[in-house]
This record gives structure tokens, C-alpha cells and sequence, in this order.
């Protein structure tokens, strides 16, 4: 895969479950969500989003499915265990009761554990006293519930033929990681994919990555992604020849502008849609390799002139969010820049955004619209709740 924009043939989505129940008032902000979802509701837009993509031709993989498909390996199954249960949180002899009780029950029910989670009330019950289990509120995790699971775009990133694992920076998602380490080592599907990057690397997020053209990357430095991170993947797609340019582009730290394509995606081979306090302050290091593995930095220079130039374009056309700057910023909270490309000038919106698509529409960029009331209360559109993983070349 060697763009942002090529014809999508198949995509990884996560349907909404039960660990979206899990969030509440208390924990809702500990867990990265703006409110509560009504999940049913969620479940249905979801699921429209999914038959968008179908019937354009796109193959969509279920998380879920995917996941209880590698669980059936026996090797995925012990690693599944392990990624969760924490000592450290449960203590040794409640850690050890639940390891049991997990290495007994079937795919489907780990993977609903792994995903869902488990709360002290659910564990299975053990001999003797804990301590731990006493001290804690039934309803509190033992094993925390992954709502951002839906976000799959954040967790991995397919550059070339080759998956990228992420390392994400917030402790509500680092296990996320996991569960997609399981899938691409023991899927039938993708046994066989190469990694451009893993997990334990320096924190790096698939929302902060973006294929501006082939060869080309852009990654946004900012709240998830660090400038170690962004160095390391330059590093990496240098070395395995599927990139000649990276692009450091520093974003502000700030939950409205959590990831790179919260700002900015591309609507078209040539051309992004942009929330306009980003159009002139957006800035960029150009990262290029040296040729005896080192990596040369120049920069900072305007993003917009330093893309072009890689992309080796004359100019990247910019279609701005919104009409003012009030609609501007309302529509950018809204996800009105995380647009989703299913070809060249065709893309997945968010229907609320009226304005930003009616900009695309003039601009010849044909906009799909779709619900998103309850599925935004991540704070994603629908490109970060799409991992594309097999694009035609442009």
C-alpha cells in the first residue's frame, strides 16, 4: 500500500461490544471518551459504515473475528493469557487463580475478556483470601476493558507490504497492542505480513501517519506520537527501502489535535482537506536516509511546501474545514479533517459536518456521508476507525 488515496480493497474495522459498556461517569475520561455512548446506536452506525465500504467494493475484516480466529492457535492463546493478566495489579495469588481460569475457556471467551475486560465481581472464584479482591470495589477492572479498540487506524498502520504495530502513549490503550500483535502474528490472513515497526518501540500512533505518496510518509509529532517515535519509523522504513522521505511535522499537544489526521487527510492524489489554523502553522522536517544508515534532518520549512516537494507536485490543493472560523472549529471538533479516501476523490464523512462537505463536493471530491452521533464520542472520524490494509497502487 503506497498512499492515502488508491482504490481500498481491504480494510480492518472494529465493530462496537460490550467494552463500550463498561464506560461510565467515572471512568469515562480515564478510558478517552467525551461522554457515554449509547452503544446500541453505535452498533447500527457502525455497522452502516461497514456496508458503505462493502458496497464499494472494500473486503472489511472484523476485529473480533479476526481476533477469536487467531485465539484458536494454541501458542496465541497463552499469549493471550499473558497479555491479560497483571501481576502487579491482581498480586500473585489472584493473578495466578485467573490464569488458570483463562487458559480454560475457549477462544470466543478470551477474546471477549481481552477485549471487554473483567471486573473484580467476575473473576472466577478462588480458594483462600486476597487482599486485592477485598480492597476493591466488585465493579473496579482487574482486567481493563479496551473502548478504543474501535479506533483501529491508531493501533496499526500498513505502509508498502509491510504492518507497523503501534506504540501508543496513553495507559487506557497500551494493551491494545497486544491484541493486534495476536492477530498479525497468528491470523491466517497475515501469518506471513513483514513488520515495519513494533510495539515496544518509542511511542508512535497510526492516527499520526500518513502516506502523502509512494515513498512518502508524513507523521505528526504531537499528544501520541513523540519525536523519538517518528525518528524510529523513519529509521525502519529506510532501512527496508519501502520509504525515501519522512516528514516531522510538529502538532499542537492538545486533545482537539490528538493525531495528525484530526488536521488533515487526503481527499485526492493532489489534495487534503484542512482546518484552516493549520493551513499556515503547520510546519515540517524533511527526514531522508544517508545511504550508510543515517538519516539526514532538514527543516523546519511549511508543511504544505515541504509535501509538495516530496510528493514532487507543484502545490498540494487544500480544501479547508468549514466556512469561518467558528463553523472551522466546530467541524474540526467534529472530525469534518478525518475523512477516510475509498479511491481518488472519494471519500467516508461524517454527515454532521455540512459544511466542510459541502467545500469537498465543490472542490470535485465525492463525499459518502455517514452517522457518526454516537461512534464520535472517541473523538474519531472514519478514518480513525479504519485500518486500510490493501490499497491498488495509485
Amino acid at each position: 500500500m503506497d498512499s492515502e488515496v488508491g482504490p481500498l480493497r481491504a480494510v480492518l474495522l472494529h465493530r462496537p461490544g460490550n467494552e463500550l459498556k463498561r464506560l461510565t461517569p467515572r471512568n469515562n475520561d480515564q478510558l478517552l471518551f467525551d461522554s457515554i455512548p449509547w452503544v446500541d446506536r453505535a452498533q447500527a452506525e457502525h455497522d452502516a459504515f461497514a456496508e458503505v465500504l462493502r458496497s464499494r467494493g472494500v473486503d472489511v475484516l472484523l476485529l473480533a473475528d479476526a481476533l477469536r480466529t487467531a485465539l484458536e492457535d494454541d501458542r496465541a492463546h497463552a499469549a493471550g493469557v499473558h497479555a491479560a493478566v497483571d501481576d502487579r495489579r491482581l498480586g500473585g495469588d489472584l493473578a495466578d487463580s485467573l490464569r488458570s481460569h483463562l487458559s480454560g475457556v475457549d477462544a470466543a471467551g478470551l477474546a471477549e475478556v481481552l477485549m471487554a475486560g473483567m471486573t473484580f465481581e467476575e473473576l472466577p472464584s478462588a480458594e483462600g483470601a486476597s487482599l486485592v479482591r477485598m480492597m476493591n470495589h466488585p465493579h473496579d477492572f482487574a482486567v481493563d476493558p479496551l473502548p478504543n479498540l474501535l479506533f483501529t487506524r491508531d493501533s496499526s498502520v500498513w505502509i508498502a507490504d509491510r504492518v507497523a504495530v503501534s506504540s501508543l502513549t496513553m495507559p487506557a490503550r497500551r494493551r491494545e497492542t497486544a491484541v493486534l500483535d495476536l492477530i498479525y502474528a497468528y491470523h491466517p490472513q497475515f501469518r506471513h505480513a513483514a513488520r515495519a515497526y513494533g510495539a515496544h518501540s518509542a511511542p508512535i500512533e497510526g492516527g499520526d501517519v500518513m502516506l502523502l505518496a509512494p515513498g512518502v510518509l508524513a507523521i505528526g509529532v504531537g499528544e501520541r506520537t513523540t519525536a523519538a517515535g517518528a525518528e524510529s519509523l523513519a529509521r525502519s522504513v529506510f532501512a527496508d527501502g519501502i520509504a525515501h522521505t519522512v516528514l516531522a511535522v510538529p502538532i499542537e499537544q492538545s486533545r482537539a489535535t490528538m493525531h495528525l489526521d484530526t488536521v488533515c487527510t487526503m481527499v485526492d492524489a493532489d489534495a487534503v482537506v484542512m482546518y484552516p489554523l493549520a493551513r499556515d502553522l503547520l510546519t515540517a522536517f524533511t527526514l531522508r536516509p544517508t545511504g550508510d544508515g543515517g538519516v539526514k534532518v532538514a527543516g523546519p520549512a511549511p508543511f504544505l511546501v515541504a509535501a509538495a516537494e516530496a510528493m514532487e507536485i507543484d502545490r498540494l490543493r487544500v480544501i479547508d474545514t468549514g466556512l469561518d472560523p467558528v463553523t472551522a472549529e466546530r467541524e474540526q471538533w467534529d472530525d469534518g479533517n478525518n475523512t477516510l479516501a475509498l479511491a481518488p476523490g472519494v471519500v467516508v464523512g461524517y454527515e454532521r459536518n455540512v459544511e466542510t462537505n459541502e467545500r469537498l463536493e465543490a472542490a470535485g471530491i465525492e463525499v459518502l456521508p455517514i452517522a457518526g452521533s454516537e461512534l464520535g464520542s472517541g473523538r474519531g472520524g472514519p478514518r480513525c476507525m479504519s485500518c486500510p490494509v490493501r490499497r491498488d497502487p495509485l
